[in-house]
């Protein structure tokens, strides 16, 4: 069997925007191998993923509010992908794509290829472009097991609309099948959440030459003129010192984002930094150190002081939208 899994994700009850992009993917993959395309999706109804290229939803359900967690949907998943054979499985490389589909592979006995930019069907398989070295370079990578598990990074794969009419299934997630020795009673938002930093369109990030936590403002008062689009970012140095929230970092040990337009403010530039910023649509750098590492990757650079700097930049963004 050809056909394609799409696994969706939901976020405060709603199918988050990377889904569509899950759908595109496997709505390509399944177009080449002669296949169809399921999509799963925990939690909500998921129709609209029909608009996206899916030819059947698989709604996964369960009285248990404890089976949102990753290990009974995991075994959910494998069950049913091991009774299926699909040829392929797309997840998307968040935080709980990377938490959910390691698990189902592992169930499944099959790799799994992670952190995905690029996936097509080739003759002797589906070949990914994925980066490696810190994403100095790019690895195109055959798949020789089936299934063929892969996730994809967000905000590479532009959603392509492809309506179909799906046909709707169901199927039951037994919370206590895979316990994990926890439960789950509850889940909590953060206060006033904004976009996260992940799914955000524009970035903008600030570093240890902000000074301290009072000098966020600035950066806040850029990304509001930039839009609804844009999210506060933040380097691992600003995170230890207390500076923001674990949940803005961007780098190895943070999040990796790949936004159409990154601001990298006061933000000297180490490896662990750009191995999660480097693949950015168009980079904008400030910093007062023009001998910076972070130039060396910036599209557009400026040396000066960042509390000179983006007070302007946001006055000129501003002037731009609203002219």
């Amino acid at each position: 069997m050809a056909d394609v899994l799409a696994v969706a994700e939901t976020k405060q009850g709603v199918l988050a925007g990377v889904s569509r992009e899950v759908a595109t993917v496997a709505r390509s993959l399944a177009d080449s191998l002669g296949g169809a395309v399921e999509a799963a999706v925990p939690g909500v109804s998921g129709d609209e993923l029909s608009d996206w290229g899916a030819d059947r939803i698989l709604r996964i359900r369960s009285e248990d509010p404890g089976a949102g967690r990753p290990a009974p949907l995991a075994a959910a998943l494998a069950g049913h992908v091991g009774a299926r054979k699909h040829a392929a499985v797309v997840f998307a490389a968040t935080a709980t794509g990377r938490d959910l589909a390691p698990r189902v592979a592992a169930k499944l006995g099959v790799p799994l290829l992670t952190d995905v930019t690029g996936a097509e069907a080739a003759d002797d398989g589906i070949v990914v472009t994925r980066p490696v070295y810190a994403g100095k370079a790019l690895a195109r990578v055959r798949a020789v097991a089936t299934p063929v598990l892969l996730s994809i990074r967000p905000n590479v794969f532009a959603a392509r609309r492809s309506t179909r009419e799906a046909v709707v299934d169901e199927v039951a997630v037994d919370a206590g099948a895979a316990a994990g020795g926890y439960r789950v009673k509850g889940l909590e938002t953060s206060r006033g959440a904004a976009l996260d930093v992940s799914e955000a369109a524009i970035v903008v990030s600030g570093g240890r030459g902000m000074k301290g936590p009072e000098n966020w403002p600035i950066l806040a008062d850029l990304r509001d003129a930039l839009g609804e689009t844009a999210a506060l970012g933040a380097s691992r140095a600003v995170v230890d010192a207390g500076w923001r929230p674990h949940s803005e970092q961007v780098g190895q040990t943070g999040k990796t984002v790949t936004p159409k337009l990154y601001f990298a403010i006061a933000i000297s530039g180490a490896i662990q930094h750009l191995a999660g910023m480097r693949t950015s649509g168009v980079i904008v750098a400030v910093n007062r150190d023009a001998d910076a590492p972070i130039f060396g990757v910036a599209d557009y650079g400026i040396v000066g002081d960042a509390f000179e700097v983006v007070p302007k930049l946001a006055e000129a963004v501003r002037e731009l939208r609203d002219g």
